[in-house]
């Protein structure tokens, strides 16, 4: 494993874990992709395309989900990617897949549950 894929996917969770959504989307470049299920139910699209309306998502989901918290699992790297596998607050298993730009920004990321 990648001990640097292992920091990004630390600090991501901390990030996530602090509930500082300027930390959090400081992980991703501008023209971001994120691709979930639950922005599947909640926007009726699954696909949130830029930092503006990713921003938005995410406001909305830190608050309603107060008690948010992630566990870190494992990290597997890949080629300018990496799957970060962690638990949710409700003991859920998560694996979200992150892809790099040049500049180490996330680009597109893919969150799958168990």
């Amino acid at each position: 494993m990648n001990s640097a894929d292992h920091a990004f996917a630390e600090e991501w969770v901390a990030a996530w874990n602090a509930r500082d959504l300027d930390r959090i989307l400081s992980h991703y470049a501008p023209e971001i992709v994120f691709l979930s299920p639950f922005a599947q139910k909640r926007l009726g699209d699954g696909r949130v395309v830029g930092m503006a309306a990713l921003r938005e998502y995410w406001r909305g989901g830190l608050a309603v989900i107060p008690d948010l918290h992630f566990e870190l699992e494992a990290v597997l790297s890949g080629h300018q990617c990496l799957t970060i596998l962690y638990r949710n607050q409700n003991r859920q298993l998560v694996a979200e897949t992150v892809e790099f730009d040049a500049a180490g920004k996330v680009v597109r990321s893919s969150a799958c549950y168990g």
